[in-house]
């Protein structure tokens, strides 16, 4: 069975939708996705690439970002098929298992997002409140451990909501109301109450991603505590110029989700397309603006992918001259 096509109907699919009533500029509008897309694929694969070849950035701050890049780019690749095939070929219909897969998906990176930057935050914590205990307490392998522990509760959390929502049967033909599929627009469309589903997600949601925004709120009142301590203005400055790009992060990644909840849990009253670019503001805003934050405030990141790009030329530069100089003495040869 396809994952999706144009077809109209069908009993056991879904109907994807990007941004209704504006389908006459869907190929406008796929000129500027497919961009930030392209940024989302090239930023998080510049700095996770970076991260892994210069030895100077093999620090649990970096590992903690390498995590980050790696699931941005897993969200950004979950959504790419759907999003660009409806926008460019107006393929709406997505067979219900497909959706399902995409649904689990997306779910999980995201979770697995709000998961990475508590321990971005506790990393910041235990650098700003305990210095002395940094080197010592998170070593490579204490970073390891938390990455997989992040990994363990993602699993414990995501295999009971699949198999309860692989035991629900939906309505098929329905229309969803974004270009993915997405649980809360799902879980409308089943033939039995949805409440059990229903209020398995907006546990998850609850208790996931609420617990790890007040473990991050409460890090940085200790952070705050500790550097509003310290007699040194230039040392607080510099204690908090280190917390601006997570800041950011934790800023851009919680924002659009818990608008897009609120917009879902107000359907009736909230315009579609006002939730078709919400759902998109929180698909496209952390793969998009994390690599340029971390690239544009943090001097490290930045002079590692500089290197990068350099040695890149640079070897291009030498594999162009080898093969001028090889086309030159066959030419020499030959006559």
């Amino acid at each position: 069975m396809l994952i999706f096509n144009n077809t109209t109907s069908s009993s056991s699919s879904f109907f994807l939708t990007a941004f209704p009533g504006l389908e006459i500029a869907h190929v406008w509008i796929s000129i500027p996705v497919c961009g930030l897309y392209t940024i989302a694929l090239l930023g998080n694969s510049i700095i996770l690439f970076a991260i892994i070849i210069e030895r100077n950035l093999h620090k649990p701050m970096y590992y903690f970002l390498s995590m980050l890049s790696v699931v941005d780019l897993g969200l950004t690749i979950t959504t790419l098929p759907t999003v660009l095939g409806v926008l460019w070929f107006h393929a709406r219909e997505i067979s219900i298992k497909a959706c399902q897969i995409q649904m689990y998906f997306v779910h999980s990176f995201s979770f697995l997002e709000s998961s990475v930057l508590v321990a971005m935050a506790f990393d910041r914590y235990i650098a700003i409140c305990s210095p002395l205990k940094y080197a010592t307490f998170l070593t490579d392998t204490m970073s390891l451990v938390i990455g997989l522990i992040i990994c363990i509760r993602q699993v414990v959390f995501m295999f009971p909501s699949v198999m309860a929502v692989n035991s629900v049967s939906f309505h098929g033909g329905q229309e969803l109301s974004h270009p993915f599929c997405f649980h809360p627009d799902m879980i409308k469309f089943t033939y039995t109450n949805p409440w059990i589903s229903s209020f398995w997600g907006m546990f998850l949601q609850l208790y996931l991603n609420g617990t790890d925004l007040l473990f991050i709120l409460f890090s940085y009142i200790l952070i705050l505590r500790t550097v509003l301590s310290t007699v040194a203005p230039q040392k607080q400055q510099k204690a908090l110029s280190t917390c601006v790009c997570h800041i950011c992060a934790v800023t851009i990644f919680y924002v659009p989700m818990i608008t897009l909840s609120l917009a879902h849990r107000l359907s009736n009253s909230t315009p579609r397309v006002i939730c078709s670019i919400l759902a998109n503001m929180y698909l496209l805003l952390p793969p998009v603006l994390n690599p340029i934050i971390y690239s544009l405030k943090t001097k490290v990141i930045r002079r590692a992918i500089y290197r990068l790009l350099q040695f890149k030329g640079s070897r291009d530069y030498s594999m162009r001259s080898l093969g001028g100089r090889w086309e030159r003495r066959r030419q020499f040869s030959s006559t």
